[in-house]
């Protein structure tokens, strides 16, 4: 009703106006009736302006309501007063509100769409409707075209069906990713919550790794056990037997001889697995130690000729060639720790030597390359490796002949020993062989820890 009076006050106003001004002008009884007439038509079109601005102002506050209102105060005193701005102050905070809404909403997706785990969301239907970055990599590009599908037609493992079915979501499901390949596997753990008006949220997680680790500690444990337990058995069958036989002085030695290199086979298992735990422990080495990478090749060298008539004996000896003298004087320095480069070095050399038989080569070379790095390879003419181990030669305990591997006093983690110097160092190790054709390792140290010229 206040709105009406005013517009009313207004439009009596002008007529009032119009008629007055006629009067005045002389222009008799029609002329005042046209001049009320012409004052009523001028509100109408100043009021329909009000209108229009006052619509327009609504309209830009709806699409942009920070914004405030280009309504005059005069205006709205034409239009209703205090009726007009409360109306627009309602709709102004509606407006303000609704955005506050979305802006949440869309923060809240972004936060989804950047979470490390997948999420899927689910309609009313159980039928995909949203899903972030991470869910992509889990169940590969092809979701993208499941957008409005059941997610078991998606999804056709037993296991997850069987849960989708039965309502029971209290468990995880582990499954493989449609993606998953015998070269490149990719295991996941989906957790499914129900959400309110019938949705569904999967949170889907990768957990390759985690079953890998706990693999290769089942793994771990239980080649340690059986490592350890071998020469403990045979030690405690020698122990057994000299306690209860009478033997004579030459079998007695004899006996306390494979004694003595059962324990030292597990002395040297032990030290090498407390080895692996120092270098897993420690944080790696930075570039303020540096140290003659020539003291390194002929220690090697020594150490080298040394087990070579350790294993052989009175055979043939082994033809070992290390670089000249001159190669050595210009290999320069290299930036480490000297105790745990020395024995990446040597092992690949003391490899060579074990399996490398009489009267064989082994060739160990130190160069410069084109890009800066170094390399220093060894290599044998022995028996050489299939091509199917040379990927697991690496892990702890895996052996090529695990018959000769422990003939030659191997325990087995010798390269798992190298691949962590290596990896604390920045290097690689390759590895190249053929049956028949002996093998080559070398390692590549990066250019940051050469360098050609002692310091002055």
């Amino acid at each position: 009703m206040p709105v009406l009076f005013s517009r009313l006050f207004f439009l009596f106003l002008f007529m009032g106006a119009g008629a007055g001004i006629a009067n005045l002008a002389g222009w008799g009884g029609v002329g005042t009736s046209l001049g009320a007439g012409a004052g009523g038509v001028l509100w109408l079109g100043w009021d329909s302006w009000l209108f229009l601005r006052l619509l327009d102002g609504l309209c830009r506050l709806q699409e942009e309501p920070e914004i405030e209102a280009e309504v005059p105060p005069r205006y709205l005193f034409a239009l209703g007063g205090e009726t007009v701005g409360w109306v627009y102050r309602l709709l102004r905070q509606k407006s303000i509100r609704a955005n506050e809404q979305r802006d949440r909403l869309e923060f809240l997706l972004a936060v989804l769409f950047a979470s490390p785990n997948g999420v899927i969301l689910l309609d009313g239907k159980e039928r995909i409707e949203w899903f972030n970055r991470r869910a992509i990599e889990h169940y590969g590009q092809e979701i993208q075209q499941a957008i409005g599908q059941p997610i078991i037609h998606f999804l056709r493992d037993p296991a997850f069906v069987g849960r989708m079915t039965s309502r029971d979501f209290e468990q995880a499901v582990t499954l493989d990713s449609p993606v998953s390949t015998g070269a490149l596997p990719l295991r996941l753990s989906v957790r499914i919550y129900p959400c309110r008006q019938d949705y569904m949220m999967l949170l889907s997680q990768d957990i390759t790794q985690l079953e890998q680790a706990e693999a290769i500690r089942r793994d771990f444990v239980s080649n340690v056990s059986h490592e350890i337990r071998t020469p403990l058995t045979v030690l405690m069958g020698f122990v057994e037997t000299m306690q209860t036989l009478e033997l004579s002085e030459e079998e007695r030695q004899e006996y306390l001889q494979r004694m003595a290199s059962q324990a030292v086979r597990m002395h040297n298992l032990v030290d090498d697995l407390l080895t692996i735990s120092r270098l897993d422990g420690r944080p790696p080495p930075d570039l303020s130690e540096w140290m003659s990478i020539k003291k390194l090749l002929q220690q090697c060298e020594t150490d080298a000729y040394a087990l070579s008539a350790l294993t052989l004996g009175e055979n043939a000896p082994h033809h070992i060639i290390f670089p000249d003298a001159a190669v050595q004087a210009q290999a320069g320095e290299i930036a480490g720790a000297a105790v745990e480069l020395q024995s990446a070095l040597f092992n690949l050399i003391s490899n060579a030597v074990r399996y490398t038989p009489p009267d064989g080569d082994i060739v160990i070379d130190w160069c410069k390359l084109e890009n800066g790095n170094a390399r220093f390879s060894v290599q044998d003419s022995g028996p050489g490796i299939a091509p199917e181990h040379i990927p697991r030669l690496t892990e702890r305990f895996y052996r090529v002949d695990n018959d000769r591997s422990r003939r030659s006093g191997g325990t087995g983690l010798g390269l798992a020993i190298v691949s962590r110097v290596l990896r604390r160092h920045g290097a690689t190790l390759h590895i190249d062989s053929k049956p028949g054709h002996g093998a080559c390792f070398a390692i590549e140290f990066p250019a940051n820890r050469i360098r050609a010229t002692y310091p002055t």
